[in-house]
């Protein structure tokens, strides 16, 4: 019964509804999610995550606000963040992923405070993109210095 069960379950097809995602809009969609951690989605907020999508990708700003929207609908979407990180882990090196936690935190600081729910989901995403705190620590300082 057991084996039946285990030979269903390997048989399913995947889910049609879930499609692949880009590392483009994986890293717009964890911005997104880290500007709305501490219950404030402020325009400041916003206006950090256009301009860091623009210089990342090489955006017009009209394409920046596009990709911020279908990441905000992203986001909304999603059960946890654990799909968009799996898919910078896997495309980027190291050094790109701690770049990368370092324009988070520009996004999590641009409204002017630091809410202990975005350290929390900061510490969570070090972790989830295989990050050492050491260097973690060393990105967020270096965004503080920057604001």
């Amino acid at each position: 019964m057991i084996k039946r069960l285990l030979d269903a379950l390997a048989a399913a097809p995947t889910p049609a509804d879930k499609p692949a995602i880009g590392p483009d809009l994986a890293v717009a969609a964890l911005l997104v999610h880290a500007a709305r951690s501490d219950g404030d989605y402020a325009e400041t907020e916003k206006a950090a995550i256009d301009a860091l999508l623009s210089d990342a990708f090489d955006l017009t700003g009209d394409a920046a606000l596009a990709l911020r929207r279908s990441a905000e609908a992203s986001d909304a979407d999603a059960s946890d963040i654990v799909r968009f990180t799996r898919v910078l882990k896997d495309a980027l090196s190291e050094d790109e992923r701690v770049a990368f936690l370092e324009r988070m935190w520009r996004v999590v600081l641009a409204d002017g405070s630091r809410d202990p729910q975005e350290d929390v989901l900061m510490r969570r995403l070090a972790g989830l993109l295989y990050v050492p705190d050491a260097r973690s620590n060393a990105a967020r300082r270096r965004a503080q210095a920057s604001l």
